[in-house]
C-alpha cells in the first residue's frame, strides 16, 4: 500500500491522539498490515511530543517506515530504517515510557534488518511484520 491509495484512509495532518491512543491505534494498523498507516500515526505524536521524548517517537516511526519498504520489497530501505529506528529506541530500555517494550522492538529491528539484509524482504512471517509495541505494563510514565 502507499500514500493515499484506493481504499486507505489517510491520515489526517493534524492527528493528535496523545501517547497511549497513538500507541493502540498504530498497534491496530501494525495488525492490520498497514505500517506505513502506522508511521503516519506515529510521526504525528513525535512532531507533537516532549523534547526528552521524540527519538522514541522517531524511532518508532522509522521501525514502522522500514516495514513499509520491506512490504514493497525494498531491502535496501527496510533494512537502514530497522536500523536507525532500533538506535532511537534503545536509550527507552530502561524508562519504557507508556508501557513501548524498547528493548523488544530494538531487538526485533536489529534481528529483522539481519535478516532482510541477507535474505531480502520476502516471506516475513506475520510477526515479524506485526510487532508488538507494548508490554502492557506503563513502566515509568513521561515526566515521572
Amino acid at each position: 500500500m502507499h500514500r493515499g491509495a484506493t481504499g486507505v484512509p489517510r491520515v489526517p495532518e493534524d492527528l493528535a491522539l496523545g501517547p497511549d491512543a497513538t500507541l493502540t491505534e498504530a498497534q491496530r494498523l501494525l495488525d492490520a498490515d498497514l505500517p506505513f498507516q502506522a508511521h503516519e500515526v506515529l510521526e504525528a505524536e513525535w512532531k507533537a511530543a516532549a523534547a526528552h521524548e521524540r527519538d522514541l517517537w522517531r524511532g518508532l516511526a522509522q521501525l514502522a517506515v522500514g516495514l513499509t519498504h520491506a512490504q514493497r520489497g525494498n531491502a535496501v530501505g527496510a533494512a537502514a530504517l530497522l536500523v536507525r529506528g532500533a538506535e532511537r529506541i534503545a536509550p527507552f530500555i530502561q524508562w519504557r515510557p507508556h508501557g513501548v517494550d524498547a528493548a523488544g522492538l530494538a531487538a526485533h529491528a536489529t534481528t529483522l534488518a539481519a535478516r532482510i539484509s541477507s535474505q531480502g524482504p520476502d516471506g516475513l512471517s506475520e510477526a515479524e511484520r506485526r510487532p508488538r509495541l507494548t508490554t502492557g505494563d506503563p513502566g515509568r510514565a513521561s515526566g515521572s
